[in-house]
Formats: C-alpha cells, sequence, structure tokens
C-alpha cells in the first residue's frame, strides 16, 4: 500500500464544502468516515444508542453550521461531539427524578426489561473485564474486529502480521471467553 495515498480525514475539506453545496453523495461520504467513530465516541459519554446517534445527527448538523473548516477537523469534530454529549448529561441532571412506581398492573413488564438490561450491563462488564485480562495480542484483535468492526485482512494490516495470525488470535481469545466459569454461571 501506498504511503502517499489520501487518507479519508484528508477528504473531508471538500466533502464539507460539497456537503453545503447540496451534494447528497458527499453526505454519505462523510457519515461514511466520520461517523461511526463519532458514534463510538458518543456512546462513551452517554451510553444509550438513541441519544448517541441523536448527538452524531447534531454534530454533522454543527458541521454545517460553521462558518469554516478548521484545519484539524478529526479533532474539531470530536471537540464537537464532546461538548455536545456533555451539555445532554448536564440536562439530564436537571431533569425532575421519576416520579412513583406505576401500578401493579404495568409494573411487571417495566421491570422485567429494567432487570434484563441489568443482566445484559453485568454480562457487558464481565465480559469487558475478562478481555482486558486476555494476553495484549488476543484482546487487541478481538477489539479491532468487534469493537471497530474490522475485517481480518485489515486487522493483518494494520499489526503487520499474517492473515492466519489474526485469525488463531481470534480463535484462541474467543475460546478462553466461551470457556471462562464467570460467563457459563447464570446472572
Amino acid at each position: 500500500m501506498s504511503t502517499n495515498a489520501p487518507q479519508p480525514a484528508d477528504l473531508t475539506p471538500s466533502l464539507v464544502i460539497r456537503l453545503r453545496n447540496g451534494d447528497s453523495e458527499a453526505a454519505k461520504m462523510l457519515e461514511a468516515i466520520h461517523g461511526p467513530a463519532i458514534l463510538r465516541f458518543c456512546m462513551g459519554y452517554l451510553h444509550d444508542v438513541i441519544d448517541a446517534q441523536d448527538a452524531v445527527q447534531e454534530v454533522f448538523v454543527q458541521t454545517l453550521r460553521s462558518d469554516v473548516v478548521p484545519d484539524h477537523f478529526r479533532a474539531w469534530l470530536y471537540r464537537v461531539a464532546r461538548n455536545h454529549c456533555l451539555k445532554v448529561l448536564r440536562t439530564r441532571r436537571r431533569k425532575p427524578p421519576p416520579g412513583d412506581l406505576p401500578p401493579e398492573s404495568v409494573f411487571g413488564e417495566d421491570v422485567t426489561g429494567n432487570l434484563t438490561r441489568m443482566a445484559r450491563d453485568e454480562l457487558h462488564q464481565r465480559l469487558n473485564n475478562l478481555v482486558a485480562a486476555l494476553p495484549d495480542t488476543q484482546s487487541e484483535v478481538l477489539r479491532l474486529r468487534y469493537a471497530e468492526n474490522l475485517s481480518r485482512d485489515e486487522i493483518a494490516e494494520i499489526l503487520e502480521i499474517p492473515v492466519s495470525v489474526v485469525k488463531s488470535r481470534l480463535y484462541e481469545a474467543m475460546k478462553k471467553l466461551r470457556e471462562h466459569p464467570s460467563l457459563l454461571t447464570d446472572l
């Protein structure tokens, strides 16, 4: 791969200008380049998919409203996302606390949903801890594959190792996770 090939971030200023001129293809490209990373970033703050998706849309709206395209667009985009997420979090804190529990006729369904979410959160935390405890070589390929959604070929290129080694590391890591006692027990 040539080191002189333009990186996706290099296209951003021209994409923003094209988007401001009404080019819908530029919007799709800009979203494809920056959308997934900004969504993950916002999820880290908001811990809610809907709020994070809304935040991403707001970030892109602010991009269109801005008078200039900053030189360090990516850093600026993350700063806009961070500021928006912090504003959402401040707004959440100002909301009044929830009222009384609902009547028992509605209570069962709501509790089941919350309990399920809590159980999923607990399992997710256990899984995060287990991934962190894996050897760096295995946790790294797991994160690249499943958190960043990169292909095995892309991971091999990034880590400068053969695809067969990537496959082997993924297999070993998944095997350790599947067989770990803490994931086999009921919640």
